[in-house]
């Protein structure tokens, strides 16, 4: 039986360069980003990778993430959504798509699946990425990973809730909220 190895918390989260969709402006549609633009400016980088564009669970979650970017930002956190798709199918699923035209965050494309296999998020089956989330310091040392099966869609709130509690650098107890006290050591 195919056996993922998922890279995990401690791991330094892999180099990459990769085009995204940015825009849906004529001739500002792409860019190429890499895992220095966190570091450089020193952020936490949360990525968020979905199976396939054209899809139904997928853009309930894209748009979701992008109904929270301004948090994401407030935490001095860079958003990137990706999947194995080329960004020439983002760009024209944003264009389709009610709820993703107006994404703030770029939506990389993976369509060499490198990046994908490095983190061992592919679907053994169908070479699609799972849907995984990782949050990845400052340093480039990933701090959290959350992998849902394909039909399942991930939760925001607890992505952002995560987030929050790694950036106290302090002791968390179950079910933490920003505001609530940590634990006294």
């Amino acid at each position: 039986m195919y056996q993922n190895r998922v890279l995990s918390v401690g791991a330094e989260f892999p180099a990459f360069s990769k085009k995204a969709v940015v825009s849906l402006e004529r001739d500002q549609e792409f860019r190429t980003i890499t895992e220095q633009e966190h570091r450089e400016n020193d952020q936490w980088l949360v990525m968020f990778w979905w199976p396939k564009d054209f899809t139904f669970v997928c853009p309930t979650e894209i748009a979701e993430f992008n109904k929270n970017y301004d948090e994401f930002r407030d935490r001095d956190t860079q958003l990137i959504g990706a999947s194995t798709d080329s960004e020439f199918v983002h760009a024209a699923w944003r264009r389709d798509h009610d709820d993703l035209r107006g994404l703030r965050f770029p939506m990389l494309a993976d369509t060499s699946k490198s990046l994908a296999e490095e983190l061992g998020i592919l679907d053994a089956e169908e070479k699609v990425a799972y849907r995984v989330t990782y949050i990845v310091d400052p340093q480039g040392i990933i701090q959290w990973v959350s992998v849902n099966g394909l039909s399942v869609g991930r939760n925001v709130a607890e992505v952002l809730r995560v987030l929050d509690a790694l950036q106290t650098d302090e002791l968390c107890p179950c079910n933490w909220k920003k505001g609530e006290a940590t634990l006294a050591v």
